[in-house]
């Protein structure tokens, strides 16, 4: 499958960072991609970070992840902790940061290179009002035919207390469809 190419460099009077819609796109497929644009030296700005959605089944991807929060060594800290972040921001960003070489000097030159946002700041609505985020064709969920949640929905099980209020969507901004057990059963 081609990787996305990255953007073209910015014209004069457009903005210096590439601004991608997380909407409905499955987190590792976006996280490898904008891992590849970092790494090549572009900015990346990703908003709407809460509707990224990760494939499987709603108890397999809540136990992961459970599970993943449980882990806990009293002889080598090392071994654990691992704190997985409970708001979808942060959620994102810890998975691109997964791949990408963050031990070392590039790595983390890449990651400074990134912001995650819940939502659309105001500082970026009007960029994608006008139509600037770009929504990677290759991570668009609407291909998947299994059961997926949202980060959002994740996280909010964990604990996040914003889910309530980013439910409202914005103009003109495609839903991902929620295809939990819970919603089929109903159909």
């Amino acid at each position: 499958m081609p990787v996305t190419p990255p953007p073209p460099p910015p014209r004069p009077g457009q903005p210096d960072f590439v601004l991608v819609d997380a909407t409905n796109a499955i987190v590792g497929r976006l996280a490898s991609i904008v891992a590849k644009w970092l790494l090549l030296g572009l900015r990346v700005v990703i908003v709407n970070a809460e509707k990224a959605v990760i494939s499987g089944k709603e108890h397999f991807i809540l136990d992961y992840w459970d599970t993943k929060r449980d882990i806990k060594m009293a002889t080598n800290p090392r071994r654990g902790p691992f704190l997985v972040p409970t708001r979808p921001d942060l959620f994102l960003k810890r998975r691109i940061r997964g791949m990408l070489p963050y031990k070392y000097a590039r790595g983390r030159a890449a990651y400074r290179r990134l912001r995650v946002y819940v939502g659309v700041p105001q500082e970026f609505r009007k960029l994608y009002e006008k139509g600037y985020a770009i929504r990677i064709p290759e991570a668009d969920a609407s291909k998947l035919k299994c059961k997926f949640m949202t980060v959002g929905e994740i996280c909010a099980r964990f604990g996040w207390k914003g889910y309530t209020e980013w439910k409202v969507p914005l103009k003109g901004t495609p839903q991902p469809k929620s295809r939990s057990a819970s919603a089929e059963k109903k159909s």
